[in-house]
């Protein structure tokens, strides 16, 4: 099964809280970076607990997506999910990426 990011009830356009489901790796995840669109740089969300991790925008303009994803396992190990939250998401909505660690 491919990893699924279910968007928090919570969230709004200046914070953003996603419950990474479905991760295969040979331990837990260790950090999720966020890139918004046209960024180019990666973000560090925050863990809130488990697999379910947040970021505030510390700008005072609202989080442009779609987002990407960087997921690193507790191994090191480095999947990037592109453009996985579109532009349009829906705070409750759960969006499937087509990649999971090999």
């Amino acid at each position: 099964m491919n990893i699924a990011f279910k968007v928090d009830q919570g969230s709004n356009p200046y914070y953003l809280e996603v419950l990474i489901e479905f991760e295969d790796d040979d331990g837990d995840l260790n950090a999720v970076d966020l890139m918004e669109d046209n960024c180019g740089t990666w973000t560090p969300m925050a863990q809130n607990w488990g697999a379910l991790y947040r970021l505030n925008s510390n700008t005072g303009k609202p989080l442009r997506g779609p987002f990407s994803l960087r997921l690193t396992s507790d191994s090191g190990r480095k999947l990037v999910v592109n453009n996985v939250i579109p532009a349009s998401w829906k705070a409750g909505a759960t969006y499937r990426s087509l990649v999971n660690y090999p």
